[in-house]
């Protein structure tokens, strides 16, 4: 299997543990940031702030901070910025009080926790495709994905049994413990590179430290807009399955959190069996497979407020979650692809659009889900049905070839690609 081949080089291995402990973390971090807001306020509204709170920086960096972002991307960077994110982390319980004064502090790290995340996320997805040679990009963005799903079945699911010894709000202490692992492993990665071969080698994407601007990339590549506009339409439209799944199963099945559960362990189950066949797909045509996944997931997604039984619901919940992973890894290897400089730009285009798209779904579509689950689920899968056929229909009218520049090896990459 590809992803075992990958796990035998060292610096793979290395990078894939540290994002393992640091992805479980920030699922302990968020689910414990929203039971400490609840149990303290007992307001939903505030619960909604902190989550708009923690997606802000994403939105403004991504469109006004490329040059600051540009500036982290190195592992040695990115490990001064996972310390920051453990020092935060690990101060928060020290900070925290449940009254007016604590939730401000709290909003203040979330805000600053969302800022060096933002940082973070798009430099990491730009250097990892310089860990393995061009052809296997699509492999190893399938391993860091599978990393995400396991992430979010074994966050909920230990997070019961670590509040038998700790609190929630200590729960952020142990997520600044991933976030310190991660920064040492990030750490030798940067001295690895700096051994192996020279300090000019130390970062992959030093070529990507003068930043570009999107939009002559995406003129270029108008598929990759296409694709990347999709993205954030399907986010926002999955707010309805977000939040209205529990409306769903109550108001028309009359099932409580069991059956929630085991819709939840279906996707889920569904994302494992996808990953690894979006990981090895080896034939072309991406803008296809991705749209046709969107596409599929949309018409799922909208099949859920019209059916009358839970076997078939648990179904359509299995099939939404195999297609998953064929979005996520389509789109990001595709982008792997590219030069340093454009793959860091539209990576950090493309989570812009993804997190302002969660956002203002998660504002609007709540009042779309109040009046009616049943309708909300056929809007928004169809919504996202048709965006993904349009936006393949568009991408068959255009002339200009979208093909990734093929991105010579740097030395370095060459001698830790033959571990």
């Amino acid at each position: 299997m590809e992803h075992l081949r990958l796990l035998r080089r060292r610096p793979v291995l290395v990078l894939w543990l540290a994002q393992s402990l640091s992805v479980l973390g920030d699922r302990l971090y968020a689910l414990a940031v929203m039971w400490v807001v609840y149990a303290a306020t007992g307001s939903a509204s505030l619960m909604g702030l902190v989550a708009v709170a923690e997606s802000l920086p994403y939105i403004v960096l991504g469109t006004v901070g490329r040059r600051l972002v540009s500036r982290f991307s190195s592992y040695r960077a990115l490990a001064w910025v996972d310390g920051a994110r453990a020092a935060v982390a690990v101060a928060l319980p020290f900070l925290w009080s449940p009254d007016a004064r604590g939730i401000a502090l709290l909003l203040a790290g979330v805000l600053l926790l969302g800022t060096l995340g933002a940082l973070f996320d798009p430099n990491l997805g730009a250097l990892v495709p310089d860990l393995v040679e061009p052809e296997r990009v699509q492999q190893i963005t399938g391993l860091l994905d599978l990393t995400g799903r396991i992430a979010r079945i074994a966050g909920p699911a230990s997070i019961g049994l670590l509040l038998l010894f700790v609190s929630e709000v200590q729960l952020f202490a142990l997520n600044g413990a991933t976030f310190a692992v991660s920064a040492v492993a990030l750490r030798w990665l940067a001295r690895r590179y700096a051994t192996s071969a020279g300090e000019a080698a130390e970062r992959p994407a030093s070529r990507a430290r003068s930043s570009v601007p999107a939009g002559p990339v995406l003129r270029e590549h108008p598929r990759v807009g296409l694709a990347i506009g999709l993205h954030g339409v399907a986010l926002f439209c999955s707010a309805v399955t977000a939040i209205g799944m529990p409306a769903l199963l109550a108001t028309r099945y009359g099932a409580g959190a069991a059956v929630y559960g085991l819709v939840t362990a279906a996707v889920g189950v569904g994302a494992l069996l996808g990953n690894p066949l979006a990981s090895n797909r080896r034939s072309g045509g991406w803008l296809t497979v991705y749209c046709g996944a969107w596409a599929l997931q949309g018409a799922a997604t909208a099949c859920m407020g019209l059916v009358l039984d839970l076997p078939a619901l648990l179904l359509l919940a299995l099939l939404t979650g195999i297609v998953t992973p064929a979005t996520s890894v389509t789109l990001r290897a595709h982008l792997g692809a590219f030069a340093p400089a454009e793959r860091l730009r539209l990576m950090s285009v493309d989570q812009t659009i993804i997190r302002t798209g969660g956002t203002a779904g998660m504002l609007v579509l709540p009042f779309l889900v109040d009046a009616s689950p049943r309708n909300a689920f056929v809007a928004g899968g169809l919504t996202v049905a048709c965006s993904a056929l349009a936006s393949l229909i568009a991408s068959s009218r255009l002339l200009r070839p979208d093909v990734a520049p093929a991105v010579p090896t740097a030395v370095g990459d060459r001698t830790m690609a033959s571990e």
